[in-house]
């Protein structure tokens, strides 16, 4: 998957997490260096155990909806103070205030950046924007290649053409000689 998918996915994601009522969602873009374990963190907690499964719940349900992937595991699920689902290129974690304050996520990840949605949004608008004017540029290349197959096989025809009448020319003077 591209970085722009992963961050389509990441947003959807935080859209279901706010959907449900959701409280202090925080995206984290993790420092390379520090962790090749996934990308992004997305930290979020209910208010209650039943509110962390509706959460969940929303976020497997609407990732898998509109774009057909499902998280690689699921910790937590059944005692729901700390779920985690990890989709590889971002890790989900929701929490109780309780867990989350005991934990302390954004403590221990001093050195990744704290993204809003929103910031998030601009930067994947800004790629697909940058994409867009690309292919523009290689549509207008690829017709010329379309039309040099075109007349490399008319030359290739009228080739093959002009040597079967000299081969028929060359037949008919053997045998009048």
């Amino acid at each position: 998957m591209s970085s722009n998918e992963n961050k389509k996915l990441l947003l959807a994601a935080a859209a279901a997490a706010e959907d449900k009522k959701a409280e202090e969602i925080r995206i984290l873009a993790l420092d390379p260096s520090e962790s090749g374990l996934t990308d992004y963190f997305l930290i979020c907690n209910g208010t209650n155990d039943r509110q962390n499964l509706a959460i969940a719940d929303e976020i497997e349900l609407r990732l898998k909806r509109e774009f057909g992937v499902y998280p690689n595991s699921v910790e937590g699920r059944r005692q729901a103070e700390w779920i985690l689902m990890d989709y590889v290129d971002f890790i989900v974690h929701i929490f109780s205030p309780e867990k989350r304050a005991f934990y302390g996520l954004e403590r221990l990840r001093k050195s990744a950046t704290t993204l809003s949605a929103d910031e998030l949004n601009a930067e994947v608008k800004k790629k697909v924007a940058a994409a867009r004017k690309a292919p523009k540029k290689a549509a207008k290349k690829s017709p010329s290649k379309k039309a040099t197959k075109k007349t490399v096989t008319k030359k290739t025809a009228s080739t093959k053409r002009a040597a079967g009448t000299s081969a028929k020319k060359t037949a008919r003077k053997t045998r009048s000689s």
